[in-house]
């Protein structure tokens, strides 16, 4: 009885498959490892996360860039007073420094919305795109007359170091925009969490989250309309979290409805 064998995959299908995805699929082998090529890209990968997370972010350099925004910036530091603290340390990440505390305080009016930059695990996101996304957002609060408190920029900060900052200067809600942990195909992720009415007890269940924010992922002028719908809806609603869903997602008009 003649049986056909079954097709296989060919070098050719794996190629058009990779175009579609960063995921490392079909790749070569070499007996029971990875052939050469492969095993050296992995390697370049891993070291290009390594440095993503070690990587300072200039702040000094930032805070110039967003001069423009007519907007006051602060630069603060969360308590834990160093890098391999900070790795080590993750509830330091989350809590400002005393000197910070003051430097906020003489800022403290009633105001809707603090944002806050922070360098999170990846110092090249924070440096490559939370200019360009702030530059595509701005606007967008402006003409939906969000009441903004200074632009607070973070160093050592964690994502709920928004539920210190926000309170601090009488925010009713935070954006951090934050550097996420790195991937083997994406060292440079930034990720904008929302949170409504921070507080030190507010859990990871209170924040909507748009992540992979960059070139390759969810672009600047997506993920600007994105947050500006989530905030729409969380100050109209007075909620954020589990209880707020993204509408928005693959619904133009949503993204294009009026922010006010």
């Amino acid at each position: 009885m003649n049986r056909e064998k079954p097709p296989t995959l060919t070098s050719d299908a794996w190629s058009t498959l990779r175009t579609l995805t960063t995921a490392r699929i079909g790749l070569a082998r070499s007996g029971a490892s990875l052939a050469t090529a492969p095993l050296l890209d992995f390697r370049l990968a891993h070291a290009r996360a390594r440095d993503a997370v070690n990587q300072a972010v200039d702040f000094s350099a930032f805070a110039a860039a967003v001069a423009g925004f007519d907007l006051p910036v602060l630069t603060v530091d969360s308590a834990a007073p160093d890098r391999p603290t900070y790795l080590a340390r993750p509830d330091l990440g989350r809590k400002l420094a005393d000197p910070a505390r003051a430097m906020l305080a003489p800022h403290a009016v009633a105001t809707d919305l603090a944002i806050v930059v922070a360098d999170g695990l990846s110092a090249q996101a924070v440096e490559r795109h939370a200019l360009p996304l702030l530059q595509a957002l701005l606007p967008m609060l402006k003409a939906a007359h969000w009441d903004l408190a200074p632009l607070v920029l973070v160093r050592q900060g964690r994502v709920a170091i928004g539920d210190a900052v926000a309170p601090a200067l009488g925010a009713r809600s935070v954006v951090v925009l934050i550097g996420e942990r790195p991937g083997l195909s994406a060292p440079d992720s930034l990720g904008a969490y929302v949170t409504w009415r921070p507080t030190s007890a507010t859990t990871d269940a209170g924040r909507n989250c748009i992540s992979n924010i960059r070139s390759e992922g969810v672009r600047y002028p997506e993920a600007a309309a994105r947050l500006a719908y989530l905030l729409r809806e969380m100050r109209r609603r007075g909620l954020s979290g589990v209880s707020l869903k993204d509408e928005s997602l693959g619904d133009s008009a949503a993204l294009d409805a009026p922010h006010d």
